[in-house]
């Protein structure tokens, strides 16, 4: 889509007031809300506070536009009556001054409403851009931040099973070793050795020798570990 599609499409959506929506500030809960995005939303919450100024002082004026005319009409009717004072001629006349200064003010404030949708759809579709084209770089960012962590997790689990094959193939090597010398050199000799050499290591033996169904299990597992970093390692070289 072009530019000018882009734009067209755009004028036919309808978009919530952004500033009045929770879930919009939530956009912005943990980095903050750029510099632009916070020009704009001031701008559109002027906007609205103007808006309901004008409904409320259009309330006002009408009120005492009703206040004038009922004057009016009394000012009047003592007139018709030939009752008219000096005071009277002057409370007319000045309700009507006030009526005319009423019904202007009136009208101005009715005009700049009408006014008041246009504007803030106007600033409500800048935020939304200025909003769309934080929260796509943000999307955009996250994604290359997670695609490197699985990496990272993918190594680390290499090397785990790498790790875990090396420490099996150790204390399977120390356990064959002092088997092994406790054939050739006896038990006898192997306990003057274990005695001198103890606060180096503990030896394989002097550990409660597992039963013979759970060393072949351990032996499988390692033969399986042995065959799995193979084929990851083969894989890796293909």
């Amino acid at each position: 889509m072009d530019e000018k599609q882009f734009e067209s499409a755009l004028k036919s959506v309808r978009v919530p007031t952004l500033v009045l929506d929770q879930k919009w500030h939530r956009l912005f809960a943990i980095s903050g809300k750029p510099e632009e995005v916070k020009g704009l939303e001031v701008q559109c919450k002027e906007i609205l506070v103007r808006q309901g100024h004008l409904n409320q002082e259009i309330k006002d004026l009408k009120k005492i536009k009703s206040d004038l005319m009922q004057g009016i009409v009394q000012n009047m009717d003592g007139a018709d009556q030939n009752k008219a004072t000096q005071e009277n001629e002057k409370k007319l006349s000045d309700n009507k001054r006030l009526l005319e200064e009423t019904n202007a003010k009136l009208e101005a404030d009715e005009d700049e409403l009408m006014e008041i949708p246009k504007l803030l759809k106007e600033k409500n579709d800048e935020l939304m851009l200025a909003t769309m084209s934080y929260c796509y770089a943000r999307l955009r960012t996250n994604a290359s931040e997670a695609k490197d962590i699985t990496e990272w997790i993918t190594n680390v689990r290499i090397e785990l099973k790498k790790n875990i094959i090396k420490k099996q193939n150790r204390e399977i090597n120390n356990k064959e070793i002092y088997s092994y010398l406790h054939d050739i050199f006896g038990r006898d000799v192997m306990q003057l050795f274990d005695v001198k050499y103890e606060e180096e290591f503990t030896t394989p033996l002097k550990k409660e020798e597992p039963s013979e169904g759970v060393r072949r299990k351990e032996e499988k597992e390692a033969n399986k570990d042995r065959s799995e970093n193979f084929d990851v390692k083969k894989n890796e070289e293909s």
